[in-house]
């Protein structure tokens, strides 16, 4: 896979770990990832989206075509909005996941860069006579990523300025200094516990914004600490937590469904589920103490029987002890707050999520 547009801009990042994730090569963490993580919560964390990749769609059926591809509503979206949506094949399994946004006289669809050419073929070949144009925006423009309490006031300090705008809201991210700055768009994350923006820039822009914002303060953070922010948040990962085998509604993500925009590919199955309620799994989140290991993988029990399975995994450092988050499926009626489970050799606790944010935390990987 490629170097994102930051892991290339040359020596000097200090990542002390360099790996692939969802698709590109990028730093897997500068210091403790540890840190890292606490800084993303408590004060100002700056990271690499250029794993991230850019699909745009021009032509005047894009919004009706868009519209009948994927699972939320594109037909009414205004202007400088943004939705997370499903694309789906006709059974109604899970092909991929992604944002898109309505940027006036076009669509813009974000997705990971390890589902770019699935969801690009995906259009392609349900363009027939359409007036719709399909282009790869990746080389133009890369992201950064900046969260935390003091994100908005470390960027006004090296001259951008950040609007106090609504989750997946684009908005011009306004220079605030006399001299020759970047321009970029600014997008906010619709992380509901954390203040978190993207900046959207053009690759050539990517390395002098980020040693700015480090310069005024922010902590570079490398993916081992997402990992560890998206699990704790209870965020499903494409590929990860989120499989083509799987049915939307298991995974618990309604934000990704409208039910009232009208026909679009596997319609049919999701709303078949939803007047059935006729599914049997559910993504949920699990809570452990210490003294044994949780991984991807591994097998949920409830007395002795198979129940469910892991997908993701996270272990929380909290002063004098250690927790564990755990990501996976379980029977539907068996999801309830509480109860208690086997995973491994550990008892483990259905719990809410996202998780109550912990002090400090460190990734499970898998085996």
């Amino acid at each position: 896979m490629g170097l994102t547009a930051l892991q290339a801009s040359g020596e000097g990042l200090g990542a002390i770990r360099v790996g692939e994730y969802r698709g590109a090569t990028t730093a897997a963490a500068f210091s403790n990832p540890q840190a890292e993580y606490a800084a993303l919560r408590h004060s100002c964390g700056v990271y690499d989206l250029g794993f991230r990749a850019k699909i745009g769609l021009t032509g005047g059926d894009r919004v009706r075509w868009l519209n009948g591809m994927v699972t939320n509503n594109i037909r009414d979206l205004a202007v400088d909005r943004g939705v997370y949506a499903f694309l789906l094949n006709p059974q109604g399994h899970i092909l991929g996941d992604l944002y898109a946004y309505n940027c006036g006289d076009s669509l813009t669809v974000d997705t990971d860069c390890s589902q770019f050419e699935q969801i690009r073929a995906t259009f392609d070949h349900y363009i027939i006579m359409d007036d719709v144009e399909v282009a790869n925006l990746s080389e133009q423009i890369s992201a950064l990523g900046i969260s935390g309490s003091k994100a908005r006031e470390i960027a006004k300090a090296c001259g951008i300025e950040l609007s106090e705008a609504e989750p997946l809201e684009v908005f011009e991210a306004k220079c605030t200094c006399d001299c020759e700055c970047v321009r970029c768009t600014g997008v906010r994350r619709e992380d509901s516990e954390l203040e978190s923006y993207e900046l959207w820039l053009s690759p050539g822009d990517v390395r002098k914004t980020w040693d700015a914002l480090i310069e005024h303060g922010a902590t570079p953070v490398g993916y081992e600490a997402l990992e560890l922010q998206r699990i704790v948040s209870g965020i499903p990962l494409y590929g990860v937590d989120i499989r083509e085998r799987d049915l939307p509604q298991e995974t618990e993500q309604n934000r990704a469904l409208n039910f009232n925009k009208g026909c679009y590919i596997g319609q049919e199955i999701v709303e078949r589920i939803r007047s059935r309620g006729a599914v049997h799994r559910k993504f949920t989140g699990f809570m452990a103490e210490g003294g044994g290991e949780i991984k991807p993988g591994m097998k949920i029990a409830s007395a002795e029987k198979e129940v469910g399975e892991v997908t993701s995994a996270a272990v929380l450092q909290l002063p004098g002890s250690e927790r564990m988050i755990a990501l996976g499926y379980i029977r539907r009626e068996l999801a309830l707050p509480g109860r208690e489970f086997m995973i491994g050799n550990l008892r483990a606790l259905v719990t809410p999520l996202p998780a109550e944010a912990p002090v400090t935390a460190s990734l499970r990987h898998p085996a």
